[in-house]
């Protein structure tokens, strides 16, 4: 679990159809983080955009059948989790960019699931 203090952010940016060995890179790598015990993993789907390739590509546009639009996979965690995760990442992201901000977590709030909260009928 996250506690308050230093942290990186961790924003990977992806093609929507970039494919790995087993499946999309981006499932790919939210399985992993999951693996590797992260905190959380966000995935952002982006309307439109284009890469360093320079081809716009658009949700919706004529003749576009929208599965090259842009991913993003984000995931906050300790400096020291995110050295530890990186040689991984930077092996499995073979197209895209992977980018690291330096970041403070200030407050970690958490409601207990279901079947961990006590009994207090007595």
């Amino acid at each position: 679990m996250l506690s308050p203090g230093p942290a990186q952010r961790v924003v990977i940016h992806l093609n929507e159809d970039a494919a790995s060995e087993g499946d999309y890179l981006h499932l790919e790598i939210v399985s992993f983080l999951f693996a590797q015990g992260v905190s959380g993993a966000t995935v952002l789907r982006g309307h439109s955009g284009f890469g360093s390739h320079h081809r716009i590509h658009t949700h919706g546009a004529p003749g576009m059948s929208g599965e090259h639009l842009p991913i993003r996979v984000e995931f906050i965690e300790s400096v020291d989790t995110v050295g530890n995760l990186m040689p991984k990442l930077i092996e499995l992201v073979t197209d895209g960019v992977i980018e690291i901000q330096t970041t403070s977590i200030v407050h970690v709030a958490q409601l207990a699931q279901p079947n961990e909260r006590k009994d207090t009928s007595g």
